[in-house]
């Protein structure tokens, strides 16, 4: 399967295009945001658990990434609110569930191999933002190989004032972003290639997003 494989050109998911679709596990379903492979995918989704639904326990070989957008996210014996941003590095495993219903949104297969570090961030914390510059930033992740982070913007601010190496992925959050003549309002998703000069400013009433920036100088090629 392949959704929005084509890693040279902007991606986008607004939430008027967006559809759930059934997943293989009752009671779990999926908004498919890009997509190279069968049900093992490097993929980016949202995916919505009703109440007391669950996944078996599975690994996950290139690791996973979660943003938790609403409900309760539980893993094993861990729950996870609205606001929680995890990172499961390769080879780890769990058994996801929600007992109340949640909406979550996640990256699969996606971590260089290399990657052992566990990531579990509570960004309804005031002590985790940081004002930088006119603008307060979450930092959730740095290495070498990407930076992910919220950033609440101003209105009327310019998202990046220049094109970015390795590329950058979207999310809003809250607000709205205007780019191109179009409006990404909450849960818009975004992703620009490397280099892409996109001029994206903040609403009349701001902005909160989640940005990755840097990941994807690595998968140009991916898909011929």
């Amino acid at each position: 399967m392949l959704i929005n494989a084509d890693f040279t050109r902007v991606a986008t998911s607004l939430p008027k295009q967006q559809q759930w679709v059934k997943s293989p596990q009752k009671g779990v379903e999926r908004i498919m945001l890009d997509r190279v492979g069968a049900e093992k995918a490097r993929a980016t989704s949202f995916v919505r658990y009703a109440p007391q639904s669950d996944f078996p326990h599975h690994c996950h070989p290139g690791g996973e990434e979660i943003f938790v957008l609403a409900g309760t996210f539980s893993a094993d014996d861990k729950h996870y609110p609205a606001g929680w941003y995890l990172r499961n590095p390769p080879a780890s495993g769990h058994r996801p569930y929600s007992d109340e219903g949640a909406m979550i949104f996640v990256k699969l297969w996606q971590m260089p191999a290399d990657e052992t570090r566990y990531v579990a961030i509570d960004t309804n914390k005031a002590s985790n933002w940081q004002r930088q510059g006119s603008r307060s930033v979450c930092q959730l992740f740095a290495s070498d190989y990407e930076h992910v982070s919220l950033q609440r913007l101003d209105a009327g601010e310019l998202l990046f004032t220049e094109a970015i190496s390795g590329g950058a992925e979207i999310m809003v959050l809250a607000g709205e972003l205007y780019a191109d003549g179009e409006t990404f309002s909450r849960y818009s998703w975004i992703r620009l290639p490397t280099e892409t000069p996109l001029e994206m400013v903040s609403g009349p009433s701001g902005a909160t997003v989640y940005i990755k920036t840097g990941h994807l100088a690595q998968v140009i090629g991916l898909v011929s």
